[in-house]
């Protein structure tokens, strides 16, 4: 009896360490029983993607759902209840009544035509790029509106930066969980239009204090872009392009905060600091009518449509998809705003690269109030000038960017996870490794050749390219690091790291004026790359260790364990459909081939942990 059980506990227990024969397994089983297996164009794609694409991971911890699979599996099965000689939709889980995508099918995102997943990629990254541009354009703004408002401190005017971060951390907690319920499509249009109606307020104010309350409500709207529009990209490509279309719609994002000051910078000149929010409400309406006109991208709601239309138009209630069970939206709100927070203060892990990704993020942000001081104030730029000022910084992003299929070629060299088939989490952190020293040798350039006036106006811009393409290594490969490392909990992880990032990035800028003023240009510049430079020592600590930091990780051994309760459920549930399926008739094959393809299974997981002991 105990052999028996031990059995099934190996087949039950689905590790990381052996997706392919579960997979196999599996589709074997739907085979045997004229069962249409799900997604199969996707899944083969991504078996030969494996080696290609090291950010994967990075891109599934980008989606909304903080849910684990565990947690997914777990949620309350329907209620079986028969009338007459059909089955009601709260009951009937019939297999050969599953609503799925099927090969070439029109509804599949991914199989819309190239031009038009082109426009939804283009649409969701400019809406992006404009609600993060948002939050640096207000720095130009500052002058204009501290002298009509009469406020004297210069810190107290930097409180627009920091609320408006805090509203874009905050709000990607809150709005996230909404696409799993109404899709992303609705999140879109309503969030887009909020922000773009909380611009008014900011743009007719005749206080600091509404501007500031406003901004931090408009970013609460605007965060819809940061926590969703990385699904967006995941639903409408394959395996094989996640990597350059990612890359593709994060030229929006991480160009964000330099256009800020560059379009704010003339439009404050010109035109009045008022005119900074008049820009960005034309540009969000904009987004808005793009997002608009993109149909749906979110496959479960796409599902779960058409399983009710086919119901509605068949008159067979049988119809069903696997997503028809979702949380409650108090159940969706407590996990987003409670585990993120939970992973922050109880993994030493996060402890750290929390702290590195943040001063990092902070010093960053401390940027756009050093720029104008050095620019505006010390070598007497307009503000329009100032503005253009932080090109450099954008094009040391572009160049981060541009090199992702070098940066995937060194990952890739890295030796493989056996239970994975992709390079360990610590191939990512080769990255930053590199990175950490380009972002104090561009902080330092920057202090050393900002003043004297005497020293030519671009060795301090050209300054801004290792610092840009450190910073958007520093964030884009960090992240992954720590999806790669917590799997099912990537999202909550990330999560709670922009949490952290955002208040950084908020209040560090809040001490600049004081800091550059008593320090001076040339030592408040050295002070933060000295910072920078203390903080090399974490990601080759991690590069060279990281894998026993993980293997004592108390949150990634409870992931693992909730992993395989989370699959023992699902296989146990698949079976025991089946069996029912079989008996009723409903389902062409035979019982005997599902028991041996559990048998068969069984043997080969035994055999293969077999080999790996020995």
């Amino acid at each position: 009896m105990s052999s028996m059980d031990d059995e099934k506990r190996e087949m039950g227990s689905s590790t990381a360490g052996f997706p392919t024969r579960t997979s196999t397994s599996r589709d074997h089983v739907e085979k045997e029983l004229h069962i249409s297996p799900r997604n199969s164009h996707s899944s083969s794609s991504s078996d030969d993607s494996r080696d290609s694409d090291p950010l994967s991971p990075l891109e599934r911890a980008l989606t909304p759902n903080l849910f684990t699979e565990a947690e997914q599996t777990a949620r309350p099965d329907l209620t079986q209840t028969q009338t007459g000689t059909s089955f009601a939709t709260t009951g009937s889980r019939i297999p050969s009544f599953e609503v799925d995508f099927t090969e070439n099918d029109p509804d599949d995102p991914r199989s819309w035509p190239l031009w038009y997943r082109g426009m939804i990629t283009f649409s969701v990254s400019f809406a992006t790029l404009v609600v993060v541009m948002y939050s640096t354009s207000y720095t130009s703004s500052m002058p204009g509106m501290m002298k009509e408002f009469g406020v004297e401190s210069e810190p107290v005017a930097t409180l627009g930066v920091t609320m408006y971060l805090l509203g874009l951390a905050v709000g990607s907690l809150v709005l996230a969980p909404l696409s799993e319920i109404y899709g992303r499509r609705p999140v879109y249009i309503g969030a887009l239009a909020a922000f773009c109606l909380l611009v008014l307020p900011c743009a007719l104010a005749t206080s600091l204090a509404e501007v500031l309350v406003v901004r931090f409500f408009g970013a609460l709207a605007g965060a819809a872009m940061i926590s969703n529009s990385p699904g967006t990209v995941s639903d409408i490509v394959d395996d094989s392009h996640r990597a350059l279309a990612f890359s593709i719609w994060s030229i929006g994002p991480m160009n964000g905060p330099v256009v800020g000051p560059v379009i704010g910078g003339f439009a404050a000149e010109y035109l009045g600091w008022r005119w900074t929010n008049w820009i960005v409400m034309i540009l969000a309406g904009v987004a808005w009518m793009m997002c608009a006109m993109i149909k749906e991208t979110y496959a479960p709601s796409i599902l779960k449509r058409k399983a009710a239309k086919m119901r509605k138009e068949t008159g067979d209630d049988r119809y069903w998809c696997r997503y028809d069970n979702h949380m409650s939206l108090l159940q969706l709100f407590k996990v987003n705003l409670s585990r993120p927070f939970v992973l922050s203060f109880t993994e030493p892990i996060l402890w750290f690269w929390n702290a590195y990704i943040a001063i990092i993020y902070g010093i960053l942000y401390l940027c756009f109030v050093a720029y104008p001081l050095i620019y505006s104030g010390e070598r007497g730029w307009s503000q329009g000038f100032t503005g253009l000022s932080f090109v450099g910084i954008g094009v040391g992003t572009m160049i981060a960017i541009a090199t992702e299929p070098f940066a995937r070629r060194v990952i890739n060299s890295h030796p493989k996870d056996p239970e994975t088939g992709r390079p360990y989490p610590e191939a990512s952190v080769s990255i930053i490794c590199f990175a950490s020293f380009l972002c104090p040798i561009g902080q330092i350039w920057f202090s050393w050749t900002a003043t004297p006036v005497t020293i030519h106006w671009i060795w301090p811009i050209l300054a801004g390219v290792p610092f840009g393409a450190g910073n958007c290594l520093v964030f884009i490969y960090a992240s992954n690091y720590l999806a790669g490392s917590y799997g099912i909990y990537a999202a909550s992880a990330l999560a709670g790291n922009a949490v952290v990032r955002s208040a950084l990035g908020g209040t560090l800028p809040l001490a600049g004026p004081a800091m550059y003023k008593a320090l001076t240009p040339h030592w408040a510049g050295t002070l933060l790359g000295l910072v920078q430079i203390a903080l090399i020592p974490i990601p080759f600590v991690f590069y060279k260790w990281g894998d026993r930091i993980r293997a004592r990780s108390p949150m990634i051994k409870q992931m693992r364990e909730d992993n395989e309760k989370g699959q023992k459920r699902a296989a146990r549930a698949k079976r025991h459909q089946e069996r029912l399926a079989l008996e009723r008739g409903e389902i062409k094959g035979d019982e005997n081939a599902v028991i041996d393809v559990e048998n068969n299974a069984v043997e080969k997981t035994i055999e293969a942990r077999a080999s790996e002991k020995l």
